[in-house]
C-alpha cells in the first residue's frame, strides 16, 4: 500500500518510495527557490530491503508515495536452511519467508518473530523474546 506525501514535509527518518523501492530518508537539504523556479528539496535515502543508498532531487511542493509499512508478529513453524515456514499471530496466515543471516542462529521452531509487510515485501525484523 502506498499513501501521497508532501516533499517538504519529509524528514530525516521518514519513509519513501523510489524507484519504485522503498526507502528511509537519511538526510535532507532544501535549497531556496530561485527568480523565477521553486524550493528544490534534496534527500539522501538508504533502501529498507536492499540497503542501497540513493539521492533523489525534488521540487519541495511536489506529492511523493510513501510506503505503508505494515508491522505484525508471526510464530515460526518450521526452518529449511535459509527459509522459514511461518503462521501470522492475527491472520493465521501461513507463509515462507528468507532468513537474513543476522537471524540465521536465532530463527529456530517455535520463535515469535517481529516483521514488516513492504510493498508486497515481507522481510523478519527482529527476534521477539519471551
Amino acid at each position: 500500500m502506498k499513501k501521497l506525501a508532501s516533499v517538504g514535509s519529509l524528514q530525516k527518518g521518514s519513509y519513501i518510495i523510489v524507484d519504485g523501492v522503498a526507502c528511509r530518508v537519511t538526510s535532507t537539504a532544501t535549497s531556496r527557490p530561485g527568480k523565477h523556479g521553486h524550493a528544490k528539496v534534496n534527500m539522501m535515502a538508504v533502501g529498507l530491503i536492499d540497503e542501497k543508498k540513493r539521492n533523489v532531487v525534488l521540487p519541495g511542493h511536489d506529492q511523493v508515495e510513501v510506503p505503508v509499512i505494515d508491522k505484525r508478529t508471526a510464530q515460526v513453524l518450521s526452518v529449511t536452511g535459509d527459509v522459514a515456514n511461518v503462521m501470522d499471530s492475527e491472520s493465521y496466515e501461513t507463509f515462507d519467508m528468507k532468513v537474513d543471516d543476522e537471524f540465521k542462529d536465532q530463527v529456530v521452531e517455535g520463535c515469535q518473530i517481529l516483521y514488516w509487510n513492504i510493498l508486497g515485501d515481507k522481510v523478519i525484523k527482529q527476534i521477539k523474546s519471551d
